[in-house]
Order: structure tokens, then sequence, then C-alpha cells
């Protein structure tokens, strides 16, 4: 198996997420063109549900897995990596089968008393098999991930995304004719044959490596091997309470996210039928927050889950060492890297918000949403490496409040908000503003506090500098329009204005050709010697 290190598999991580997320854009904007945004809106209210479930069953497996393997492959311990995994797997595969079940029990009473609309009964139902699915596929890439090979969880992102695409859209016009609700369904049947596609390809990858494992075991010297058995036995404590030990504070930290976001769901829902909205006005609006708005500021964060993933392996391998100047570097280059690349984004959905909703969702009207949520991206994509940080130094409590904090004040800020006539839906998307931003800067402070990491002033007024001048090319670009067409025109200026903030960041010196040259395929270019 291949190693990376931090960046690259970094770097390989983010190639995937690009593509992945370009390529998700696809159903995105085509979907609700076919259902609508009340169509949408049923999509996205089972997701909540899940969200809890795969928390409960994976929450903190999968990291727990990729932190331990990482610490056990530093030691050269092979029989304890085999452990992890097995046992990992074993208690991921019972708890999904038991939730599964009770997401089947308990269907009819969720849809129809927790939730506002039972129209989602469908969608629910063909959600179920997903608890399994994913849950699997989250031991394998934790697995991987502990290994430091990113390029598993890559190529499973990538046929998982160009599965779903086609099978959502193709089930979902296929029983459309059956109604709305139907539909919906068969669009999240989409979602979970790309789970198996990507479950399947994972599966292969572990069954090839295994078998070159195995070879070289035979081919090693027995003595060797025992005695690596042995101390593993006399230093190491027995797995599955270690497992539990590592997993459960991060579960319990993601718990309160994903309750967070459940209840999220289930006030938005309730507050907007107190305030006088429809039923399906309602849904229609919670889609378009969740379905088409939240989507569209999360694309910069294929990078910034690429970073937390190669994180929390190579923060876990320093901490083991002691290595303080190695935690320092990797997440200088994490937070400097997320918030270069995420910069951009904020300028030109900021700007371009209402060209942006017509032109990729044919509907100018939730405009005012993506303008409003925008700047806050940048919180958002700083927030998964501090996250991962607090992970992988053993300080998951502390993320854990973090988080709980901002669910808090989210879900109070959502009923004093949401219920309000005059705000409605938009109620809700200041809750979650603020919920954005009180957590990302918690966990700055936390990681200030535990480490002494802290970005540089500086780093912030130069990227802050970049994207004014970028956005008053943009706009003026924009106002000049050389073209006929509209969406070229934004191309265009969106094209140009990025290519002048990457020329400011090089001039200012916060990218330069080293962190060029580490990107996969294009960097090969700027490569004079090999970086680390």
């Amino acid at each position: 198996m291949t190693k990376q290190t931090f960046i690259k598999g970094a770097m390989i991580l983010l190639a995937a997420g690009i593509i992945n997320r370009l390529l998700g854009f696809v159903p995105r904007i085509v979907l609700p063109r076919i259902i609508g945004a009340e169509g949408v809106g049923l999509y996205q209210l089972s997701y909540p549900f899940l969200t809890v479930m795969l928390t409960i069953i994976t929450g903190g497996i999968p990291l727990a897995v990729a932190k331990w393997i990482a610490e056990a492959e530093s030691r050269g311990d092979s029989a304890r990596v085999k452990q992890i995994f097995r046992t990992a797997m074993g208690l991921t595969v019972v708890l999904a089968v038991v939730m599964t079940v009770a997401l089947l029990v308990f269907a009819p009473w969720i849809t129809s008393h927790l939730l506002t609309d039972p129209r989602v009964y469908q969608t629910f139902l063909m959600m179920t098999p997903l608890l399994l699915i994913i849950s699997i596929s989250s031991v394998y890439r934790g697995y991987f991930q502990g290994k430091q090979n990113m390029i598993p969880s890559a190529t499973s992102q990538t046929i998982e995304t160009i599965i779903r695409i086609i099978g959502s859209l193709a089930f979902a016009s296929m029983l459309l004719p059956k109604g709305l609700a139907w539909a919906a369904a068969g669009a999240m049947l989409g979602v979970v044959v790309g789970e198996v596609g990507a479950l399947i390809v994972l599966q292969w990858t572990y069954s090839r490596e295994r078998k070159r494992e195995r070879q070289s075991e035979v081919n090693a010297p027995v003595h060797n091997e025992n005695s690596t058995a042995q101390k593993a036995k006399e230093k190491n404590p027995p797995v599955l309470r270690r497992l539990l030990d590592l997993s459960i504070p991060v579960t319990a930290s993601r718990m309160v996210g994903s309750l967070s976001y459940l209840l999220e769901s289930i006030l938005t829902a309730r507050s907007l039928a107190f305030a006088g909205i429809a039923t399906g006005v309602a849904t229609a609006q919670y889609g378009a927050l969740q379905g088409m708005i939240i989507p569209l500021l999360l694309l910069p964060t294929a990078l910034t889950y690429s970073l937390a993933s190669s994180l929390i392996p190579s923060l876990s391998e320093a901490a083991a060492k002691g290595d303080k100047a190695a935690i320092h570097k990797r997440m200088h280059q994490s937070m400097r890297m997320a918030l270069v690349a995420g910069a951009p984004f904020v300028v030109v959905m900021s700007l371009f918000a209402e060209p942006i909703c017509r032109l990729l969702y044919n509907d100018a009207d939730i405009s005012p949403m993506l303008q409003l949520m925008a700047p806050v991206g940048l919180f958002i994509y700083l927030q998964a490496p501090l996250q991962a940080a607090l992970q992988a130094l053993n300080k998951p409590g502390t993320a854990l409040m973090n988080t709980f904090i901002g669910a808090v004040f989210k879900l109070v800020l959502i009923i004093m908000l949401a219920t309000k006539p005059e705000l409605g839906i938009y109620g809700a998307l200041i809750a979650i503003n603020v919920n954005i931003v009180l957590v990302t800067v918690l966990h700055g402070f936390s990681v200030l506090r535990f480490i002494g990491f802290h970005m540089q002033f500086m780093d912030f007024v130069k990227v802050g500098a970049a994207m004014v001048i970028m956005g008053a090319v943009a706009r003026w670009m924009m106002n000049s329009q050389p073209l006929t067409l509209e969406w070229i025109n934004l191309i265009l200026a969106c094209m140009i204005s990025v290519v002048i903030y990457l020329l400011l960041m090089i001039w200012m010196k916060i990218i330069d050709r080293y962190d060029i040259a580490r990107i996969p395929l294009f960097g090969q270019w700027f490569k004079s010697t090999k970086f680390k």
C-alpha cells in the first residue's frame, strides 16, 4: 500500500472532492427542474434522521480506527491493525442492523408525528438500507485513512457520485407519474445504488491489499511476527474497550451536531407553520435552503474535507512522537489552504447570488438566501480543520462542548425568529449563520489554548485585500457585459477575477510554487525538488 504525505493525501482527496462536487451539482441543478423545490424538500426532510442514525453507528468509529491504526502503523504493529479493523467492523455491523430495524419499525410514527409533511414516508423507507451500507464503507475508509492512503476513499467517492447522479435522476423521472412523494423516493433510491457502488470499490481494494499483506507475512521470518504479536498483547488494552474509549467522545460530539440538524428540520417546519405558512410552501422553502442554497455554499468543503481527513492521522502520528513543530506546521498548512481556497467562493456567491440561482436552479427568488449565507462561508471552511485538530489531539470533549453551545444558540434563535411571519425561513437562516460563526470561533480559541496555534493576522489582512480587489474586477467585468450571453459573462468574470486573486496571493507570498507543486498532475510543472 502506498502511504502519502499529509499534503499529497489531502491533494488526492481534494482532486476527487472537486470532481465529486462538480458532478454532484448535476442532480442539484436538474432534480429541482424534475420534482421542483417541494419535491427536493421531501427528499431533504428524511436526511436529518439518517444523519442521527449514522452518527450513533459510525460517529466516532472511523476516526478512532484512523487514529489508532496510524499509531499502530508508526510502531510497525501489523497484528494490532488487523484486530482494530475486525473489531470495528463487527461492532459497526451489529449497530447498523439494530438501527435499521428500529428505523423501519418507527417510520410511520416519525413521518406522521414528528415531521409536518407525511408524504416523506416513501423516501424515509427508501433510505433505510443506507445505514448498513454507509456504516461498512466508513470503517473501510477509516482503515485506509489510518494507513495514510487516500486513493481508495477518493476513488470510491467518485464512483459513488457518478452512479448516484445517474440513478437519482433516472429513478426520480421514472417514478414521477406516481406522484411527488414517489419521485423524491426515487431520488433517494439513486443514493442507495451509488453507495453500493462505493462499497464494492472499497471491498475490492481492501481484498487486494490483504492478499498482498498475507503474502508478505508468509515471506517474513516467523519469530518476528510472533514477537510483534506478543508485544501488542502485552502493551495494548483490549481492542473493543479502547475502540469505545476513542469513539464514544467523538460520537457524542457529532451526536450534538446531528441532533441539532434533526431538531433544526423539525423546529423550522413547525415554526414556519406557526408563522402561518402553508405546509407545501414551508416544505418548498426548506428544500430550497437545505437542498439548493447550502450545497452551493458547501462546494469548497471538498478542500476542507480532504484537509480534515489527512490531518487526523498526520497530527495523531506527530502527537504520538511529541513533535510539536510538525503539529504547528500541519495546522498552518491546512488553515492557510482552507482560507485561500474558500475566499474566492465567498466573493462570487456574495456578488452574483441572483444570476447564479437563476442560471443554476431557474429560481432567482431564493438568491437572497445565498447572499445572506455567503459571508459565513469562510467560517465553514475553517471549521473542519479546527475540529479535526481537536479530535486528533484527544480533545473530543472540547469539540463536543463547542458544538453543543452553538446548537443551543441555533435552536433557540430558530424558535425566536422563524416563528415571525416577517422573517419566516430567513429567521432559520440567521440562526444557522450564528451557529456556524460561534462554533468556529470556539474551536479556534480551543486550539489556541491547547497547542498555542493561531493564524497570523496578516494572512487575513492579505486575503481580505485580495478579496476586495477580486470582487471589484468581477463586478466591473459583469457590468461591462462584453458578450451577449449572461452565463458566459458570469464565467468570464469569475475566471479573470480568480486569476487576479491567485496572482495577488503569490505576490503577497501567501502561496508559492511549493504549494502549487503539490497539486496532482498540474503541480509537476513547478517541481524542482521533492517536497514533504
